[in-house]
């Protein structure tokens, strides 16, 4: 396998599980060194022990102290920090989809990990790249940010944020030698959605429902395919890249069924 991130170090938080448990591996099947960092203890450190150049460390993105932390913890181990990819996120579960239902508690749960914690990453992040003046810092937007959908309304308009975050980041940090991008994903049957969905939705039905909704047919949307966009961002493959929001939904958001549907109701 080539190596496409040889030399690289690479910080990612939510780490421990779905889209950053599937970008820290393939970031060191690729030669970086990874430093996961999450909330989730067992999962992290099990992940740390099938990979020798992947590491652990407890980080709640909504602690500054913890996100400074990990930060000055991969240089201090690594002497660098080439990649920050901010991937934390959370959701609530999808009844809250009304502004009626939403509550002001699900807004400040939500935008404490989404938006705030990757704005600490990315804080912190630019702290130590801007001496180096070089790095990549890489955020995970959604779909949900590009077309409404029946989504938690906390939840998308959290990923609005983070593209913003993506825009604003690029035009300061550019100056400095630093990429700022982002990757919006299409649904990607993961935990987080099937917690979203309710415990009895599990894996594969999750990824039925997926398939069903998806535009782009005969390919089904993994994990991999978002770490595969991840590891494009952090590579010297887009060392002119910045301000990019990747969007890897299949053309879902390029695409309004609606009018579809309701000719083909007609029809019946």
């Amino acid at each position: 396998m080539a190596k496409r991130l040889e030399g690289k170090v690479a910080l990612i938080t939510g780490g421990a599980s779905g889209i950053g448990e599937a970008t820290a591996k393939l970031f060191a099947k690729y030669g970086a060194k990874v430093i996961i960092a999450d909330v989730q203890d067992e999962l992290g450190h099990a992940i740390a022990k099938e990979f020798p150049s992947i590491s652990y460390v407890h980080c709640d993105v909504t602690n500054e102290s913890d996100v400074k932390n990990a930060v000055d913890g991969a240089v201090s181990e690594h002497g660098k920090l080439d990649i920050m990819f901010n991937n934390a996120g959370i959701t609530v579960p999808m009844q809250y989809t009304s502004v009626l239902d939403s509550e002001k508690s699900h807004f400040e749960k939500v935008f404490g990990v989404n938006v705030f914690g990757a704005f600490l990453g990315a804080k912190h992040a630019a702290r130590v790249m801007i001496p180096a003046k070089t790095g990549s810092i890489i955020f995970c937007s959604s779909a949900s940010a590009l077309t409404a959908v029946e989504f938690p309304i906390s939840y998308a308009s959290s990923k609005y944020a983070v593209i913003g975050l993506t825009n604003q980041l690029c035009l300061e940090l550019g100056k400095h030698g630093i990429r700022v991008n982002c990757v919006s994903p299409f649904l990607i049957p993961t935990p987080m959605l099937g917690n979203a969905m309710g415990a009895a939705v599990d894996a594969s039905a999750a990824a039925e429902w997926v398939a069903a909704a998806s535009n782009l047919k005969g390919v089904v949307a993994e994990t991999d395919d978002i770490a595969e966009a991840a590891v494009f961002l952090g590579s010297d493959e887009s060392k002119y890249v910045s301000g990019l929001n990747m969007v890897v939904d299949g053309g879902y958001s390029k695409v309004n069924p609606m009018i579809t549907m309701a000719m083909r109701g007609v029809r019946l």
